[in-house]
């Protein structure tokens, strides 16, 4: 397994996957509120972090299950944050028989269709590459991260988000033929999304974030948590928070 992954406490397994721009990171105050209880494994994804970059456009739904059959986990409950939410969603529609339970904090969602003031923001930081400093100053001017800028966590924030831009940049080339802008891939259909769900959102998140929200009403078994006064990153600002809800859901639905 070339994929970089740490592992605390024993118990049953929760995967934690981070958002994009970070790493596992991203789980920093997280881990030790589940570990009395859980066996947590939180690791970098292709390309972020630790882990090495792909050589080929990655399937991250296919690293987590590599990941998961190298540890020989057959079932565990599943974490994601935003992007890594988006890749938590597709593997529990995939390989519904692996997870046990699904945890989604403000995830993004495959196929979803962001709104044209976004898409063009996500290009305009795409044209200052390969400045780093200035493609993450624009990142970290959307009002996803209003909140943790303006916290004490903005440091490792901005350390994160530096860290896996630079990465970014080393494998960018693979997307060249693609039309990352162009036709998107069906969103999943949600309703048939049969793994107990819930469902954390940040109450001062985007708008975008909230649509995504509307769409997972689908699902037939959810429970939704709003925090009050996180916006995106609302693991690094609200993480006790975060962690009381995720483990009132574990208890709950057991």
């Amino acid at each position: 397994m070339d994929l970089h992954y740490e592992i605390q406490g024993n118990g049953e397994p929760i995967v934690l996957m981070h958002s994009g721009m970070a790493d596992l990171r991203d789980w920093e105050f997280i881990v030790p509120q589940l570990v009395q209880t859980y066996k947590c494994i939180a690791f970098d994804g292709r390309g972020a972090g630790k882990s090495p970059s792909p050589v080929e456009i990655p399937n991250y739904v296919e690293d987590l299950k590599n990941l998961l059959d190298f540890l020989s986990i057959e079932q565990t409950i599943l974490v994601g944050h935003s992007f890594g939410g988006g890749i938590a969603t597709d593997f529990a529609m995939a390989y519904p028989q692996r997870v046990s339970k699904l945890v989604l904090v403000a995830p993004g969602l495959t196929g979803y269709q962001f709104s044209q003031e976004m898409v063009q923001h996500f290009q305009e930081i795409q044209a200052v590459a390969p400045d780093v400093e200035k493609m993450v100053q624009l990142s970290l001017k959307l009002p996803s991260y209003k909140v943790v800028m303006a916290s004490l966590q903005r440091d490792l924030m901005v350390s994160m988000s530096t860290h896996n831009t630079q990465r970014s940049l080393e494998w960018q080339h693979l997307w060249k033929n693609v039309q990352i802008w162009g036709e998107l891939p069906a969103i999943p259909q949600l309703n048939e999304l049969a793994v107990k769900t819930l469902f954390i959102i940040g109450a001062e998140d985007t708008k975008e974030c909230f649509n995504i929200a509307d769409l997972f009403k689908q699902v037939p078994d959810i429970r939704f948590a709003k925090i009050s006064g996180a916006d995106h990153m609302v693991t690094l600002t609200h993480p006790m928070e975060v962690s009381s809800i995720i483990k009132e859901f574990l208890i709950e639905s057991k």
